[in-house]
């Protein structure tokens, strides 16, 4: 695997196959978002070192995690690679897979298949129908869990292995902010003691989550302020000054953008306010003190609201 003339990496065949993509897959990504072989010379084949391999795999999982292209090419561009190459990916048998016209969302109800047929027939208005009926029958937290999030992995995985698609996640992506932020503007009567932030790192594009905690915690009647994606740093601490928060939870989806500094740079107010790191862009991150991660909109929505009604 070592990039040298007597081993030049792999080709575009043997890293597909690697990976679990097609050939044209990689073409596309090489092509549009510029993760393609970093030393290529001119009359030679193409060939990917390991770093390009460790850059690919970070693409497919971003990607995966229902992250757009583009924001996944970006990351996958900026963040540091290991210096050998990625184990082979295997095919997950237990989740989503994609195929044909149709994504397969093994182990999954009514609902997602449901909202999978209509997000591939492009039809917004049966997949915004299909969300709110979800959410008035079983709630925002089912909804997202057991609705939006299969469907949005397995319009990713189609992409990953296809690079087609990119109009049906926007499409869903769409509908469900229309959704739940409908939900979260809703007028009703919402304790308005101290509220909780919630915010997206700066940098973080990716703020569809925050968005359905937004949702969940209005239905719960708990207080909040949605300050939305890519917030910066003073706006945060300025947001932080005014309303006197009963906590603040800081969203971040990748490793580039979980900065605890933004935690341990939090101004003190009186009463003091509890903060939540949220978002896998935290693991293996080391936090502040009082500082508590968040996992899963359910746990997320269950800690919060015990926290501010202590």
């Amino acid at each position: 695997m070592a990039h040298t003339a007597d081993a030049p990496g792999l080709t575009v065949a043997a890293t597909a196959r690697r990976l679990g993509v097609a050939p044209g897959t990689l073409r596309t990504w090489d092509r549009r978002y510029g993760i393609g072989p970093s030393d290529h010379a001119p009359g030679r084949h193409r060939r990917y070192s390991p770093a390009d391999l460790a850059r690919l795999e970070l693409m497919k999982r971003a990607l995966v995690r229902g992250v757009s292209p583009a924001e996944a090419a970006r990351y996958a561009l900026s963040a540091p690679v290991p210096d050998r190459a990625p184990a082979p990916v295997e095919p997950d048998r237990e989740g989503p897979r994609v195929g044909g016209r149709v994504l397969r969302l093994r182990g999954t109800d009514g609902r997602a298949r449901g909202l999978g047929r209509a997000a591939l027939a492009l039809d917004s208005a049966a997949v915004s129908d299909l969300l709110t009926e979800s959410v008035r029958r079983d709630g925002v937290e089912s909804t997202w869990d057991d609705v939006v999030r299969p469907v949005l992995g397995a319009v990713g995985s189609r992409w990953a292995e296809t690079a087609t698609g990119v109009e049906v996640e926007h499409l869903v992506t769409a509908c469900v902010s229309a959704v739940f932020g409908a939900l979260v503007g809703e007028a009703g009567s919402v304790r308005e003691a101290r509220p909780v932030l919630l915010a997206a790192a700066p940098g973080e594009q990716h703020a569809l989550p925050m968005l359905a905690l937004a949702a969940a915690l209005r239905a719960r009647g708990v207080a909040h302020r949605y300050l939305g994606a890519d917030l910066p740093a003073d706006a945060l601490v300025a947001a932080a000054r005014r309303t006197a928060p009963a906590a603040v939870v800081l969203w971040s989806l990748m490793p580039q953008t979980a900065d605890a500094r933004l935690l341990s740079g939090m101004p003190r107010t009186r009463p003091r306010y509890r903060t939540f790191a949220a978002g896998p862009g935290w693991d293996g991150a080391v936090l502040p003190q009082r500082t508590a991660r968040l996992t899963s909109l359910r746990g997320a929505v269950a800690t919060i609201t015990e926290a501010v009604r202590v």
